[in-house]
């Protein structure tokens, strides 16, 4: 009779990312992964000591980060769900800084009103978070709210901070913490921002999200020096927080020890 193996089964961990560009700053963490298809749907999977680190790209919006979450966290156990990306800051801070969520506040319609907090808790989610509480600054961390449009106006940006508490805004958080609390995974939120509270986006990038607002989208940008100045701007700042995100993913998987515990991860706080 053969004996038992004692290999241990690696922890998987779901990535989310709505973009190429986000997709591209998590993928940068890491070295060089497989493709995976999870009925039609690409994943990446990397590994990286006792963990498998499983990066799905999700597109904009709840709507498509809920059907994609859906079929991973369907797929097969995990023992985290993480939502990340670039965020909307709601609290005065840095261009790159990184902002982590325990828990995430659906806003509903266009108004402030929100849905009740999601929050799934769990050892995976519990190690991460004490890893970016060791090294991140005070007021980074908290809850996080999403949207199902673009919120473009720093006037906006302070109503939503106002009323909901929040440190950052995103469109994808709630809908992937929903599929999370339903299929029992642990759940957070890393992401950094791109935008800042008192800042306003260079255009309505709604515009962009409709397919027969193209053309509109398009026209306003020629006939707005102005905006096509604020969207290099805004590209700065994305590669600013890109650059910050690989850091963090980078850490997050150098920081856990063969065994499962949590080595010394330290964050740039600037």
């Amino acid at each position: 009779m053969l004996p038992l193996s004692t290999t241990a089964l690696p922890k998987r961990i779901a990535i989310f990312a709505a973009t190429f560009w986000e997709v591209k700053a998590v993928e940068a963490a890491f070295q060089p992964g497989i493709e995976r298809c999870i009925n039609g749907m690409p994943v990446l999977v990397f590994t990286a000591g006792s963990r498998e680190y499983w990066l799905a790209r999700t597109g904009v919006g709840p709507e498509k980060a809920g059907l994609v979450a859906a079929r991973l966290l369907g797929h097969q156990p995990f023992s985290l769900a993480v939502s990340t990306g670039f965020a909307c800051a709601l609290i005065t801070t840095k261009v790159g800084a990184l902002l982590a969520g325990r828990d995430v506040v659906r806003a509903v319609g266009l108004g402030v009103d929100v849905c009740q907090a999601i929050e799934v808790p769990g050892a995976e989610r519990d190690m991460v978070m004490a890893l970016v509480e060791g090294a991140n600054p005070a007021g980074h961390i908290g809850r996080f709210v999403s949207t199902d449009y673009i919120v473009g106006s720093a006037s906006e940006k302070r109503r939503f901070s106002h009323s909901t508490g929040a440190i950052g805004l995103d469109m994808e958080s709630a809908a992937l913490g929903v599929e999370a609390q339903r299929a029992q995974v642990p759940f957070v939120i890393i992401r950094t921002a791109s935008d800042l509270l008192d800042e306003d986006l260079p255009l309505d990038f709604n515009l962009f999200l409709r397919p027969t607002a193209w053309l509109k989208s398009v026209g306003a940008l020629l006939g707005n020096p102005s905006s096509v100045m604020g969207l290099l701007r805004l590209r700065r700042q994305s590669q600013a927080a890109a650059i910050n995100l690989t850091a963090f993913f980078k850490r997050y998987a150098a920081g856990i020890s063969a065994d499962g515990g949590a080595v010394g991860l330290q964050v740039d706080r600037s």
